[in-house]
């Protein structure tokens, strides 16, 4: 499936790019265009927008929600991990989100994604390691927090 989104990826394409290939299309190919030929090129491709206006998941829904917040909702609702992410993800994209400390943490780091790579696609994949290891992260936070529910190991993340 093609998935069409915005150049210039930062926080929540970035984030949401990570989301899909993990969790919901291993083999998604990811296109990068103007903000304004995100929706008629996944038309044109059959494929889905995001982040974008006009586009299947734009940069809020009509709930608020951001792409990534919207993906997990729809087709991950059960992955606690997953659900705790998408709030992150959506306080880091905020210019001055609320006082979520790995939400400042997040926006620093993926902010900056542009001043080290300027390709899209390679940023896609260089920073699946900094998702991966959130994940893992979180996932073991919450299994401190609540030992008796069961978590996939990050080694796990390679076999979705």
């Amino acid at each position: 499936m093609h998935w069409v989104t915005k150049r210039g990826i930062k926080i929540n394409r970035a984030a949401t790019a990570w989301l899909i290939r993990r969790f919901i299309d291993r083999n998604a190919t990811f296109v990068f265009v103007s903000a304004a030929e995100v929706a008629e090129t996944a038309k044109t491709l059959g494929g889905v927008g995001f982040h974008a206006p006009g586009s299947d998941y734009p940069a809020r829904d009509s709930l608020d929600r951001t792409p990534f917040e919207a993906l997990v909702a729809e087709r991950c609702p059960s992955d606690e991990v997953l659900v705790e992410m998408a709030a992150i993800v959506r306080e880091a994209d905020r210019p001055q989100g609320k006082d979520v400390p790995e939400a400042a943490g997040l926006r620093l780091i993926t902010g900056a994604f542009p001043l080290v790579e300027s390709d899209d696609s390679e940023i896609v994949v260089r920073s699946a390691f900094l998702y991966d290891a959130m994940y893992a992260g979180l996932s073991a936070r919450q299994m401190r927090r609540s030992p008796d529910v069961a978590r996939p190991a990050s080694s796990d993340l390679d076999k979705r």
